[in-house]
């Protein structure tokens, strides 16, 4: 069957990545496009291609006056939300690459979707290497009881830490908690030196120019270290091919499923 697909963040950096993609690949059609800037415009148009005869359209609700079978958002952590409900009201299935949300967001977006017999699939990051990383790092969760979580991205990303380092963090939590020697209680000095605790694991969080995004969650035991590290490059390809990986799942996924990983290692 084709697919049809609906891009919120059609202009984006990520989104039109997979704008163009859907227009080729087989399986799958482009149903309607959302964007802040260029509402009006053709959606290959406005990305550089050649016209694909749909409008972009500056509201979810206008695009998914077509047919829709999935919502693919890469928008803000302001939006996601909204665009996931309105889109599950709509039956339409949800495949989430925008970052920002938190565990209670998550928690009402999956509710919903199982109440509705829709499913939804997120991912702070759609990368393959990106899910290995985090699969390796939960795997050496159960082995080494000491760890923590550096989470690297340019000076302008505005969610802290990144949707993929919160995801990690939150099911690291599920594996275990680390161990600390010296409590936060017993330290001297700004307890924020020692960055934040989600779901009990330590999480820094830099941001600077220069830096694309990347994690490492370094374990240690005495005289010894391992870093599980993942580096993005700057392009957006990685993630287009994790995405419509999901969007083919989604059709068989009730509820919330999150983590490309859970799909790849099931």
């Amino acid at each position: 069957m084709t697919i049809r697909v609906c891009v919120a963040g059609a202009t984006g950096w990520t989104g039109s990545a997979i704008v163009r993609q859907v227009a080729t690949a087989d399986g799958f059609a482009l149903s309607g496009a959302v964007a802040r800037r260029k509402a009006g415009a053709d959606a290959g148009t406005a990305i550089g291609i050649a016209p694909l005869g749909v409008p972009i359209s500056s509201d979810l609700e206008t695009a998914l006056g077509s047919p829709t079978d999935v919502l693919i958002d890469y928008t803000s952590p302001d939006a996601v939300k909204g665009h996931a409900l309105t889109a599950l009201r709509h039956g339409v299935r949800v495949v989430i690459g925008t970052s920002g949300l938190t565990a209670a967001d998550f928690d009402e977006i999956g509710a919903v979707a199982k109440d509705l017999g829709l499913g939804v699939i997120a991912a702070g990051n759609f990368s393959v290497t990106a899910a290995l990383a985090k699969h390796f790092a939960l795997l050496a969760a159960k082995y080494v009881p000491s760890w923590e979580i550096v989470d690297y991205a340019d000076a302008g990303k505005v969610d802290a830490p990144s949707g993929s380092v919160q995801e990690l963090a939150e099911e690291l939590g599920q594996v275990a908690h680390p161990r600390e020697e010296v409590p936060v209680s017993r330290l001297r000095g700004p307890i924020e030196a020692r960055g934040a605790d989600i779901a009990g694991t330590r999480v820094h969080s830099l941001r600077l120019p220069s830096y694309v995004i990347a994690f490492e969650t370094i374990f240690g035991l005495p005289n010894e270290r391992l870093v599980v590290r993942h580096e993005a490059g700057s392009g957006a390809d990685p993630y287009v091919s994790g995405t419509l990986l999901a969007v083919r799942e989604v059709l068989h996924v009730q509820g919330l499923v999150r983590g490309l990983d859970h799909l790849l290692f099931a």
